[in-house]
């Protein structure tokens, strides 16, 4: 594999995107640009929604090629085009390859190379947020791009066992299957939602890495009364802050985490892939906070709004 070097900073212009379905809420723009103007640079973050550009998944090398010709320093890479960009790239750095998941790609001397700053996000987020939970038997929801890069935080945080469940029992199969080739036979399994109940009922904390609770697909990703006050539960979902999951596990009593440290600390790193200067973790997550309840006042305001329009 072709190594991968991080990128000198000898410039002070950037031009990088996102690209993914449903990404009008993302707060990642918000994010680079703020950090951005605080170190002096002219950066603009722009979203390729694949949506509003009206072609699927699939298209996303023909995406990443036009960024590049067009002269993108970099792109972000969101559901549902995490796995699938990986036969469209020149070189994967080796945490990018051991996933089969790339969530940032970096241009560089004609190249275009795939990056997963997920993992070391999730898990700096994990050790902050929830730094002394049992991590004996963990349940993780979602096999997908997510799904498969916190799967292997998990493990690497110290989880002793982690069972992956995935409505495509074929997916939650591959990626239990590669996780125990990494981290040794024993360490992972994988089920169908129907088994749930069960491994709830006997797990230590659940890993939320399905898209339900984002804005556009709101809701539970189980029953409530899977829940008890004995379960830890981590969200990957960051917008909203606050998922209807999140809410009834507190209001239970679980110990939780929400998206938002995942968020900035995955931001964080690929900052640095694309321009070679460390960002202030800290300072940003003060930022995705603001940023964060802003978005939720505006969403409610917009609510009322239409409630009172409609009376």
């Amino acid at each position: 594999m072709p190594q991968v070097s991080n990128p000198v900073p000898t410039r002070d212009s950037y031009l990088v995107g996102l690209v993914g379905s449903g990404i009008g809420p993302s707060l990642s723009p918000a994010l680079h640009e703020r950090e951005a103007d605080r170190q002096g640079l002219r950066y603009l973050y722009r979203l390729i929604d694949i949506d509003r550009v009206g072609v699927g998944p699939e298209a996303v090398g023909d995406l990443v090629r036009a960024a590049r010709d067009l002269g993108f320093d970099g792109l972000n890479i969101t559901h549902p085009c995490k796995q699938l960009v990986l036969g469209h790239l020149d070189a994967l750095a080796p945490q990018a390859a051991a996933l089969g998941a790339v969530n940032t790609v970096v241009f560089a001397d004609g190249r275009a190379v795939g990056h997963n700053t997920d993992v070391t996000g999730f898990a700096a987020s994990f050790a902050r947020g929830l730094p002394d939970v049992p991590l004996e038997r963990v349940v993780q929801l979602g096999a997908g791009g997510a799904g498969a890069a916190v799967a292997h935080a998990t493990l690497t945080l110290g989880a002793e066992h982690v069972t992956v469940v995935d409505a495509m029992p074929d997916r939650a199969a591959g990626l239990a299957t590669s996780l125990e080739r990494h981290f040794g036979a024993g360490r992972a399994a994988s089920a169908t939602p129907d088994a749930l109940p069960a491994l709830l009922d006997g797990a230590d904390g659940v890993v939320h890495a399905t898209p339900t609770g984002m804005a556009a697909h709101p809701g539970l990703p189980f029953a409530a009364e899977l829940l008890h006050p004995g379960l830890w539960v981590a969200e990957v979902v960051y917008r909203p802050l606050e998922t209807e999951l999140l809410r009834t596990a507190r209001a239970l009593g679980c110990a939780t985490l929400d998206g938002g440290g995942m968020a900035v600390f995955q931001a964080a790193d690929a900052f640095r892939l694309f321009t070679g200067r460390e960002a202030d973790a800290p300072r940003m997550l003060t930022d995705i906070a603001e940023l964060a309840g802003a978005a939720g006042a505006e969403g409610a305001a917009g609510a009322a709004g239409a409630a009172g329009a409609a009376r």
